[in-house]
Formats: structure tokens, C-alpha cells, sequence
């Protein structure tokens, strides 16, 4: 079971991420901002992945803080559950559509972090959640797990629509990513020898 546990602790936040990639999707999150919690719900659902997520965080402020320190923690989830990543297939790829909306996630387990964030929201909350922290939450991932990230949103006109197809899309281009191909062997997916 490739599993992790990782707790950040700063004078802005405190977080703990539990995840299996191997899951079935099962969530249980708590990070002080329900917005997050929905779209973090659809990661684990559509990823195939356990997720246990809590979060104290300076929200008395906003929700930067707590919203980008997740990412960040459960980057480093991710890159201490994926392993070696001997044997997987590495490259993961989702279109999701919700209505009107569409978003494309592309992600390559290169070890080499880099985001490419194509959105343009159409309004700047969603409640009381500033869409801004959406690319704040990828950063914080791509830059902690060391993959490249590509978010597109091809077309939308709700946010709220366009910010959960890219969730869902990120979910589904992770899973197949993670995937164990049993073509490789177990041999790395790089002619590097290493990723």
C-alpha cells in the first residue's frame, strides 16, 4: 500500500494529511474552509485515493494561509507515498465537464515541479472562497510532490463549476498517473533511470 502521513506545523497553520493512494475514495476533511473541503472531496473520490485532511489555520485573517499550507502538505503526502515511482505510468490526462464549464489536467510525475495555470474565472468568489486560491493550492502541491502540472479551463461561465472541473479532472489525471502499469515491469518510466 503506497501510504503517508505528513503534519506542517507553522505560526500561520497547523496541518496533517493522511493519504492512500490505493484507496477506494474515501474522505474525511476538515480544514476550516467548506469550500476546499468540497473540492478536495472530489480528489479523493475521482483520484480513487483516501484522503484525511485537517487544518487550523489563521482564518480569522483568510483563508490564503490554510488554503496554500494544505497544498504544500499534501504535496509532501504525495511524493512520500508515490515512492521510487518504479513501474507506474507517470503521465496522467483528464477532460472533465460539468454543464457549461470544461477543464483539461495534465500531469507528468517528472520530480521536476512546474505549474502552467490556464484559468479565467468569471467572478472572483465563490461565497466567501477567493478563487485566487486555487492556483495558490496547486503551487503549493506541484512545488512539495515535484511533478508538472498543466490546468486548463477551456470554457465556463459559473466559477463554481469551473473551479470543480478542475478538481475532478486533477483527481482523475492523478489516478491514472499513479497507476501500476504491467507492461514496465516495475522498470522506471524514464530513460533517465530516475524520476
Amino acid at each position: 500500500m503506497r501510504t503517508s502521513q505528513v503534519t506542517r506545523n507553522t505560526l500561520e497553520t497547523q496541518v496533517s494529511v493522511s493519504l492512500n493512494l490505493d484507496g477506494s475514495g474515501v474522505a474525511k476533511l476538515a480544514s476550516g474552509v467548506p469550500f476546499l473541503d468540497h473540492m478536495l472531496d472530489q480528489i479523493a473520490r475521482h483520484g480513487l485515493v483516501d484522503l484525511d485532511i485537517s487544518a487550523k489555520g489563521d482564518l480569522h485573517i483568510d483563508a490564503h494561509h490554510t488554503v496554500e499550507d494544505i497544498g504544500i502538505t499534501l504535496g509532501q503526502a504525495f511524493a512520500k507515498a508515490v515512492g521510487d515511482k518504479k513501474g507506474i505510468c507517470r503521465y496522467g490526462h483528464a477532460y472533465v465537464p460539468l454543464d457549461e464549464a470544461l477543464s483539461r489536467v495534465v500531469i507528468d510525475l517528472s520530480g521536476r515541479p512546474g505549474l502552467v495555470f490556464a484559468v479565467e474565472f468569471s467572478r472572483g468568489t465563490i461565497g466567501e472562497f477567493d478563487v485566487d486560491l486555487v492556483s495558490e493550492f496547486f503551487q503549493g502541491f506541484v512545488n512539495h510532490a515535484g511533478v508538472t502540472l498543466h490546468i486548463d479551463n477551456l470554457r465556463g461561465k459559473n466559477s463554481h463549476h469551473q473551479v470543480e472541473t478542475i478538481f475532478k479532472a486533477f483527481g482523475r489525471a492523478l489516478r491514472m498517473a499513479v497507476e501500476v502499469d504491467s507492461r514496465l515491469g516495475g522498470a522506471m518510466p524514464s530513460t533517465k533511470g530516475s524520476l
